[in-house]
């Protein structure tokens, strides 16, 4: 269980914070939410407690698996499906897993992809949401600023 002030990574929308712990009646069921407010956008959301496992709140990752997540950058790319949708498809399945490491492996190979060929606006825009989801999760970790981990990631590409 989650308190007040911790920080969390939920799926589709990167890190976040717990800041309240409400109880709501839904359909005349009294259940207890987390409220979580994220990082970038300051967007909230209510998360059921009782079901966290199923959505995929997770704490933040620590040192190791950051450091994981710039391995995975520097390494060179598997290869990605030439057809668009299924590799619209298969980057979506990844983002909604909420695993930092099929995260940062969407960025990665839409970067590649952006800087040799270019990108639909589809895959522009998921670029976007992933690079960001990411960010918001990787800058918690050291303390860093989104830039400077920004440039880091960049380097790698």
């Amino acid at each position: 269980m989650y308190s007040v002030g911790d920080i969390v990574s939920y799926p589709m929308y990167g890190a976040g914070v717990v800041e309240n712990i409400e109880e709501r009646e839904i359909l005349g069921k009294l259940c207890q939410y987390y409220v979580l407010r994220f990082l970038s956008g300051g967007m909230k959301v209510l998360v059921p407690v009782n079901n966290i496992k199923e959505v995929g709140l997770r704490d933040i990752i620590d040192r190791k698996l950051y450091d994981s997540v710039f391995t995975m950058f520097s390494q060179e790319s598997c290869a990605e499906s030439s057809n668009w949708n299924k590799r619209y498809r298969d980057n979506l399945e990844k983002l909604r897993s909420g695993d930092i490491l099929e995260i940062a492996d969407v960025v990665k190979g839409l970067w590649q992809r952006e800087k040799a060929r270019g990108l639909s606006t589809g895959e522009k825009k998921m670029l976007n949401t992933a690079r960001q989801i990411l960010l918001s999760e990787l800058v918690l970790v050291r303390g860093e600023k989104e830039d400077e981990v920004f440039k880091r990631l960049e380097l790698c590409v």
